[in-house]
């Protein structure tokens, strides 16, 4: 069964590729996604149980990923938040734990941990 995944991505090339891998290899739906830190709360508060894992990116066209991660802090507990970005520097992943991430994975190195990630959270489903 297909999981809800919503997409905080600010790049037009980036966002497409990872809603046609999400889509055919991660069995997941992406059913919304956005641009900028503003445009991503307001969906998330809007739809609180719209999706079930959120995929941030850390820089934005406006705003930033942590912002998002933040305002998830009183999802369900089934809702799982992930951090995708090339920052992938320690500080980048502490920061993103403190502030409720579950997962954080490299943009461009960790796209296999990702999927394993996804598929988890499917099964978990």
């Amino acid at each position: 069964m297909p999981f809800k995944t919503y997409l905080v991505e600010d790049n037009p090339v980036i966002r497409e590729n990872l809603v046609g891998f999400l889509e055919d290899v991660a069995d997941a739906t992406v059913v919304a996604h956005a641009s900028t830190e503003a445009e991503a709360v307001t969906w998330l508060r809007s739809h609180r149980d719209g999706w079930d894992v959120a995929i941030v990116d850390l820089f934005l066209e406006q705003g930033n990923g942590f912002g998002v991660v933040d305002a998830c802090r009183n999802r369900s507990k089934h809702q799982k938040v992930v951090v995708l970005s090339n920052y992938a520097t320690a500080d980048m992943r502490e920061r993103s734990r403190a502030l409720g991430a579950d997962a954080f994975f490299d943009k461009s190195a960790e796209i296999d941990q990702l999927l394993e990630y996804c598929e988890s959270v499917r099964d978990d489903h």
